[in-house]
């Protein structure tokens, strides 16, 4: 008889997705339930086995993908298998649900939550959404007629039943502090100069070749600049390509300490290190990246991703700029030479960075792990 679950917790595709399905199911575990009752469920095509593998969570990998948004020939075709593969997922969804009898089931998003949603529908377990966007994806348009509540990330997220809870993080951003000492500890941490000011570029977990391409144009203007760090997350696909153009565009530059301190690494890890770090960033405005930068109160350049589903990235991006807490740049107006612009404006304004910084701040919610927590508890049969 397989072992009866408390939560299954349904969702992944990116390292966003991944993050509060783990930020979700410690604060479940937090409260006396048992690593053992939670149960992750993911995509075998995202980041989960990477990033939730050794959490101490049993881990199920649904094969399949999501829906190609185009309408060619090509497309059509694709999606003709994605939706046969949804079916073959719903069907193992339905075999999980079915043995392991749990009391509620918790989307996250992503491709891998609508087999474990529908499931839950089907066998009439209650289904919780965990909606870190502002602008719903059509995973939850689906399922959101089904759920028992919405915990959303934004107010006015437009879902059935919405709680507004705020996005739930790493615990670890929690404790970052932002002040000269702790910056310079941080930089230390990383391996930085702690003297000098730094900005970081990121693009997701994945990476982002605009703001590849952009960083990379940085560092060759900066090129001179002493008393700067730039910190380059270009993203484990694409970290021998930048590589590369980084070593023709300046061999050897890097480590001249009469010049900038380029850093040039695939992954960060220690994203805690890297916001403590940071004077300002730069990076996509997902919706994780949104909530981890006014938890912290990190000033950002922001660069929404074009396309996303319902334009998300933009409205995630306008609660911080609306805020004063971020400057937002289109994506086909982030290069090098407007980001220096940029960022040469706010280093040298010795009040506009910790003033955007507080404005960030104002907006995070330290308890939204908890506040999610109790509302699957709620629903919890």
């Amino acid at each position: 008889m397989s072992v009866r679950r408390y939560a299954v917790i349904a969702g992944g595709g990116t390292a966003g997705h991944v993050f509060v399905a783990l930020a979700t199911a410690r604060s479940l575990a937090g409260r006396g339930i048992e690593p053992g009752e939670i149960e992750l469920v993911g995509s075998s095509r995202g980041q989960e086995a990477g990033l939730a593998g050794r959490e101490g969570f049993e881990l199920t990998l649904l094969t399949g993908r999501g829906i190609v948004r185009r309408l060619d020939l090509r497309s059509l075709v694709a999606n003709l298998g994605a939706l046969a593969g949804l079916a073959w997922a719903t069907v193992r969804a339905l075999g999980i649900v079915i043995r392991r009898r749990p009391r509620v089931v918790v989307s996250v998003g992503g491709y891998a939550s609508v087999p474990a949603g529908l499931a839950a529908a089907l066998l009439r377990v209650p289904l919780v959404l965990v909606n870190i966007d502002a602008a719903p994806g059509l995973a939850h348009r689906v399922l959101g007629r089904f759920a028992a509540a919405s915990a959303v990330a934004f107010p006015g997220t437009h879902l059935p039943h919405p709680v507004f809870t705020g996005a739930p993080v790493r615990q670890d951003l929690a404790g970052v502090e932002r002040t000269p000492e702790g910056a310079a500890a941080a930089r230390t941490l990383l391996g930085l100069p702690a003297e000098r000011q730094m900005v970081a570029v990121f693009g997701g977990s994945l990476g982002a070749r605009r703001l590849n391409d952009a960083a990379l144009s940085l560092a060759t203007i900066y090129g001179s600049r002493v008393g700067l760090t730039l910190l380059h997350v270009c993203g484990p696909r694409n970290f021998e390509e930048v590589r590369a153009a980084r070593h023709d565009a300046a061999p050897g530059a890097d480590d001249d300490p009469a010049g900038l301190c380029y850093r040039l690494v695939a992954f960060e890890e220690n994203m805690a290190a890297l916001y403590g770090a940071a004077d300002v960033v730069v990076c996509r405005a997902g919706a994780l990246t949104v909530a981890e930068l006014a938890l912290v109160g990190v000033p950002a350049v922001l660069v929404p991703l074009p396309g996303a589903p319902g334009d998300h990235q933009s409205a995630n991006a306008a609660a911080l700029v609306d805020a004063g807490a971020a400057v937002m740049v289109k994506d086909d107006q982030c290069q090098g030479p407007r980001l220096a612009e940029l960022l040469d404006e706010l280093l040298a304004d010795p009040t506009r960075l910790p003033a955007m910084g507080a404005a960030a701040k104002a907006l995070g919610r330290p308890d939204a792990a908890e506040a999610v927590a109790t509302l699957v508890q709620a629903h919890a049969r």
